[in-house]
């Protein structure tokens, strides 16, 4: 790298958030001010680690608080509209009885295996059975409902049709348990996700903290499965950093396997590899990749192809959804099929792929993996006919080390929460009365919609002139997650500024 303009660095060569962010600094009064530059780090017990862990805790914990309204024995307790009054509401609780898990019933079981009181009588009913997520997804679903009947009240419903199951309050309460189960099982792949984004750049280990003191993440942890998500870029970004592009490839298998948009990674890291001359290492990943796929989707196809199916046959045939530009329009008057979003989405999606791959090939200096990697999934989330609120754990641990400043993750935050609180009005008709345009909901959409176009558009900028990427403004680093490509043939910055004199870094906004 060029000369050292260090001085938001330690002389444990850690990087310092209230010598490095604006926020932070000024937020440091409280504790003391920013970090002395001769300060040692490394001789606390308190760790960058074990803080961010802390921290993750009280926040996840938070999550929990917040979404307990909606976990009840009886679900007469948590009745329409108190799961959208108090912001509470989950897909989990739910789909354990809507799903056949109560029941006993496997993700994706063939029909003609199932007993004959619960074989459906049509095929909506079979779908009903089935559950519309990746593979990975449904195994964990499968394998908590297990401990549920272990530790669960487990009542006998072999018997009862399967529209009757949740009217046995036994039921109702293991769906509780089921959440239970589900939150323990999510708040340990959190610990075990931040540990992995810490160890993955050890001189910015306080980057996870974008992802453990998140509001997004106390707020939608619990309404779906993505937190899983979440522990599969972890996994993929520790594993690429370490070089390790075998491991990194089984694990972006197995997030494609679990939520799908970890397969986005491949696009970025072939754009990366072309610009630094190691397509050996992409052959590697995508192979592993691949292989990993294959290893848990193909038993689950073989064994049951209709409902190892539906899952692509209901995300193909779904009309638009909630938080989708699609959305809106089709409120306003202009609806559109299913197939001809489809198309329309993937044109656009792939049109923005391909400016976002001629990016990171003429870009001044290569761009750091995560940068595009956040863009990939951003702008698939734009144009996508559905954007659920929980989604936004898709983008959190990209966008926090994408663009690691509080103040810019804080607006687009911000964004993300107004759009939370409205969502849930929108749905229970609080604000305006059923089959009337919710112009709240519509605004709520565009200003998420913005926060998110503001934080690419400064990751764009940053591509662009490195010297505004706080990672990069040191005139230290390249890219910390980078792995093979770090410190690779155009890690020399291009900065066409004087530079100023002394030993200071130049300001990143």
């Amino acid at each position: 790298m060029g000369v050292g303009r260090g001085g938001i660095r330690t002389p444990d060569g850690v990087v310092a958030p209230t010598l490095d962010d604006p926020v932070a600094r000024a937020s440091s009064g409280a504790v003391g001010g920013p970090l002395g530059r001769r300060a040692s780090t490394g001789r606390s017990w308190w760790t960058p680690l074990r803080i961010t862990l802390a921290v993750a805790t009280v926040v996840f914990g938070l999550g929990i608080v917040q979404k307990s309204p909606c976990v009840v024995e009886k679900w007469s307790d948590a009745g329409s509209p108190l799961t959208f009054s108090h912001l509470c509401y989950s897909d989990i609780s739910y789909l354990y009885v809507g799903r056949g898990l109560a029941e006993g019933i496997s993700p994706y079981q063939p029909t003609d295996q199932l007993p004959p009181a619960k074989r459906p009588v049509s095929t909506d009913a079979a779908n009903s059975l089935t559950v519309e997520y990746p593979v990975a997804t449904g195994a964990w679903m499968g394998l908590a409902a297990v401990v549920t009947h272990v530790i669960g009240k487990s009542p006998d419903v072999s018997r009862v049709p399967h529209e009757a199951v949740g009217n046995d309050l036994d039921v109702q309460h293991d769906s509780a348990v089921f959440w239970g189960v589900n939150a323990v099982g999510f708040f340990l792949v959190l610990l075990i996700a931040l540990t992995l984004l810490v160890r993955a750049q050890p001189r910015r280990p306080w980057d996870a903290m974008f992802v453990a003191a998140a509001p997004v993440l106390a707020l939608s942890a619990m309404i779906n499965w993505d937190v899983l998500a979440i522990g599969c870029v972890a996994a993929i970004l520790w594993a690429w950093s370490t070089r390790r592009p075998v491991l990194a490839g089984v694990f972006i298998g197995l997030g494609a396997a679990t939520k799908l948009y970890p397969l986005f990674f491949l696009g970025p890291l072939l754009v990366l590899c072309l610009r630094e001359r190691r397509l050996d290492a992409w052959v590697k990943t995508c192979a592993a990749a691949l292989a990993t796929w294959l290893v848990i989707d193909l038993p689950v196809y073989l064994w049951s192809p209709e409902a190892f199916l539906w899952f692509w046959q209901f995300n193909a045939g779904r009309g638009p959804d909630f938080g989708s530009l699609w959305l809106v329009a089709s409120d306003l008057g202009h609806a559109a099929s299913p197939s001809t979003i489809n198309t329309t989405t993937w044109i656009v999606f792939g049109s923005a792929c391909v400016a976002i791959g001629l990016l990171g090939l003429l870009a001044p200096r290569r761009p750091r993996l995560v940068q595009l990697v956040f863009l990939v999934v951003a702008s698939f989330l734009l144009v996508n006919k559905v954007y659920s609120p929980q989604y936004v754990l898709w983008l959190l641990p990209l966008a926090a080390l994408a663009r690691p400043r509080w103040r810019d993750l804080l607006i687009w935050q911000a964004c993300e929460v107004f759009y939370f609180f409205a969502v849930w009005m929108h749905i229970a008709n609080f604000f305006v009365s059923e089959g009337t345009v919710d112009w709240l909901y519509a605004v709520a959409i565009v200003v998420r919609i913005l926060g998110e176009v503001f934080l690419m558009v400064l990751v764009v900028r940053d591509i662009l002139r490195p010297w505004h990427d706080p990672v990069r403004a040191d005139g230290l680093s390249d890219d910390p997650l980078g792995g093979i490509l770090d410190e690779g043939i155009d890690a020399e910055p291009r900065d066409p500024r004087p530079r100023p004199s002394g030993l200071h870094p130049l300001p990143a906004n």
